[in-house]
């Protein structure tokens, strides 16, 4: 039989791959996607979006539940999760829909099955035999990964299966407090579903500055999560209707386990060992700035890669790769600048170095703290318990990084991330009228505390 050829096959239709194949094929390339599952990948399928269409209702059964601060008098609310289900379905459907659309407006051919390399530039498709004559990119991303004693199985879950659950639970237990882990123990704890969250290390989000996880800890105890940080979990046992584990001296029972512990690249089969691919010591492939791997004609993104494991970090890496192949120059990626968002209750986002990192690598640190309160927006839209911290760099006014806990962090956050990426600094964003009431006053008032001059504070 012989092989169909295209320019680039792409392996994977995730937030990575079908931006790549968009990419590709407005440079002029003949694309084809491979995908096993569904269009769209994990991220629209089973993660990013479904978690957020359900963390939505979340917020809005919060802010029912506190309308008589504002005046407004509501009977007690009740969740329909069938309805948030239903709706969860209906915004994963209009948005594969779209990729869809895309990917026929691009002259993109989608082909379904399990995709193995079989040489440099060759890939085997369920028997189908397709030929790369420029390149293929690996854009499969990430597995979930178990703990140590513990294994996927009956009540013992995934974050993919936490955000599919049919009906709500009484209890639950989320092993890990990363993004994911946070995500969904404050959504569940909303919805009135007793929470236990276990981390190993000595905080909640334990990437992010000390000041964010320490106010994020305070909002989880305030919707009712049990947190237990510097806490190992043991001895899961998984019965027909619940789960029993060990935390410390104590013995734990939920409904549900959801392991939130990271991630590994979704490699095994690929066949990487046919075109002469192999892992690094931490399980990646190992690619330059252009996303080159080591052999020619292979390149890789988004979680197969090093570099935060988000959406938007494998979508503009697929850009980076497509516009490489096609004999451009990108610009490659700053990793240390790709904003880090975080939608549980409060609202997480970051970007750079925390000061204790800015410290570390010897920078003359100046940080500037406001919390919302501090503006009139916090206390006119009911928040003002969040925070905005910049950390700088005294002798330039660099910013090195900003760190947000609060309404609305994962949009005010980019203001931030756009300044630096313009070569300004928090002098700048200091002294940048920015309107009134909003809580982006936050974000000057706190350049004006890094700058030395707080007016509100």
């Amino acid at each position: 039989m012989a092989k169909e050829s295209f320019d680039c096959i792409i392996i994977g239709s995730g937030p990575g791959g079908y931006v790549a194949a968009i990419r590709a094929a407005q440079l002029g390339m003949s694309v084809a996607v491979v995908e096993k599952d569904k269009i769209g990948g994990r991220c629209l399928n089973y993660a990013c979006i479904p978690a957020k269409a359900v963390l939505r209702s979340a917020d809005l059964m919060s802010e029912i539940s506190h309308a008589g601060e504002f005046g407004i008098t509501v009977g007690k609310p009740e969740v329909d999760f069938a309805a948030v289900n239903a709706r969860r379905e209906e915004v994963i459907g209009t948005l594969v829909g779209g990729v869809e659309m895309l990917m026929k407006k691009n002259n993109v051919e989608m082909i379904s099955g399990s995709a193995s390399l079989t040489g440099p530039k060759s890939v085997s498709v369920d028997g189908r035999e397709l030929e790369a004559s420029q390149a293929i990119i690996l854009a499969t991303g990430s597995v979930a990964r178990s703990i140590p004693g513990a294994s996927f199985g009956g009540a013992v879950i995934g974050t993919e299966e936490a955000w599919a659950l049919e009906a709500l639970p009484k209890r639950m237990a989320v092993v890990g407090s990363g993004a994911s882990g946070s995500e969904i123990a404050s959504a569940y704890a909303r919805f009135g579903v007793e929470v236990d969250l276990f981390e190993a290390l000595d905080r909640v989000l334990p990437s992010e500055d000390k000041d964010i996880s320490r106010l994020v800890e305070k909002g989880f105890k305030a919707q009712g999560i049990s947190v237990h940080t510097s806490t190992l979990v043991s001895g899961i046992e998984s019965g027909g209707s619940s789960v029993t584990f060990e935390y410390g001296d104590e013995k734990g029972e939920a409904d549900w386990l959801v392991i939130a512990a990271g991630r590994s690249a979704d490699v095994e089969s690929l066949g990487l060992g046919a075109a002469g691919l192999e892992l690094d010591e931490q399980g990646l492939i190992a690619v330059d700035g252009h996303l080159r791997s080591s052999v020619e004609g292979i390149y890789a993104i988004g979680d197969l890669v090093h570099g935060p494991a988000l959406a938007h970090k494998a979508s503009e890496e697929g850009i980076i790769a497509a516009e490489a192949i096609a004999g451009e120059n990108p610009h490659p990626l700053d990793y240390e600048d790709i904003p880090r968002a975080t939608f549980c209750t409060p609202n997480v986002a970051s970007f750079g170095l925390t000061e204790e990192q800015a410290k570390e690598q010897g920078f003359d640190v100046t940080v500037g703290k406001v919390p919302y309160g501090a503006v009139g927006a916090g206390t006119v839209y009911g928040d003002r318990s969040g925070l905005v911290k910049i950390v700088g760099d005294r002798k330039y006014g660099e910013l090195l990084g900003a760190h947000i806990v609060g309404s609305k962090a994962t949009d005010l956050i980019q203001e931030l991330v756009n300044t630096k990426m313009l070569e300004g600094g928090y002098p700048e964003v200091a002294r940048t009228i920015h309107g009134h009431p909003t809580m982006s006053e936050a974000l000057m008032e706190a350049a004006r505390a890094a700058d030395g001059w707080l007016v509100h504070g």
